[in-house]
Order: structure tokens, then sequence, then C-alpha cells
């Protein structure tokens, strides 16, 4: 569907095979390691939207007080989620045949620019990230991005600007 700059702004619907894509995403969140000490889990698609959980752990607590989760967890786990969006849903992609590949496309993904506001203390047993395209170019794609607890309270919103070519 083009935009208002006539330009067709392709979705995350656009790709078929999304048990590839999720262990494709899965073989490339277990390289970075503080992704595995986060422990992220849980990718799945729905509709043009991309979702991470993450499991409350200790190691995630940022006030000893009150045990919720930690505001570097979360602006980490929004960029995480965003930047997936941005990578294979703004950019229309087609799955690469091999992880090798996958992983040439992962690493030309950067983060530009990222807001995150913080809404409520997380507390919870685990969080739900996910992240959606408001807008793509040829390079770069933009995304919004929330958190919501295990009692689906919004914990915190963010956008996020990535490269993606």
């Amino acid at each position: 569907m083009p935009n208002s700059t006539g330009r067709s702004n392709r979705r995350l619907s656009a790709v078929k095979d999304y048990d590839a894509l999720a262990r494709l995403v899965e073989a490339v969140e277990n390289l970075i390691p503080f992704n595995r000490a986060m422990g992220l889990t849980g990718f799945r698609v729905e509709g043009d939207t991309v979702h991470i959980r993450v499991p409350m752990k200790d190691d995630l607590v940022g006030n000893f007080a009150r045990g919720n989760l930690h505001g570097g967890v979360i602006s980490a786990t929004l960029d995480v989620v965003g930047g997936i969006a941005a990578l294979f849903g703004a950019a229309g992609m087609q799955l690469p045949d091999t992880t090798e590949e996958g992983l040439e496309i992962f690493s030309r993904l950067g983060t530009i620019d990222m807001r995150v506001d913080y809404l409520r203390p997380g507390i919870g047993e685990w969080f739900d990230a996910s992240g959606t395209v408001i807008r793509t170019g040829k390079r770069v794609a933009v995304t919004r991005m929330e958190m919501r607890d295990d009692q689906d309270r919004l914990i915190a919103v963010g956008t996020g600007t990535y490269i993606i070519g």
C-alpha cells in the first residue's frame, strides 16, 4: 500500500515463514551475551507485531526494595523487539536461505535513536515486549514498542529509529 510519499510500506505480514524467522531470531539472540543474560524468550509474530518475553529473575531487579524490573532491561528489551520489527517487518525482506546469511543481515542492523517512557514499575513474573513498524525507507525504519506486565498493564512505551541497510 503506498504511503503519503508514494512509496510502498512493506509490512511484517509480507514474511511468510514465521517458523524460519523465529529460528533465525533465536540463533542471533543467543549470540548476544547481554540478551542471553536477560533471558529473552518466546519470540512470536502476531499480524504485523513482533513479541518477545522476559521472565523475571533476581538478576534483573532494579529496585531491591520493590523488586521491580530494572529500567535498563526494559529499554534493552524494547530495543531488541523494535530492531527485529524494523529489520523484518519494515524492510519486507525475504528470509535468508542460511543462518550465515541471516547473521549478515542482522549485522547491518543498528539503533540510531530510541526513546522510552516508563509508565509504572515493572512488577510481575514475566513481561511481554511488542514492536510494530511506523514507517520505513530504504535504509531507515521507525518502530513503536510497548512492554506489558503479566497482568497486561502497560509499563513502558518507546519509539526507535534503526538503520536497516
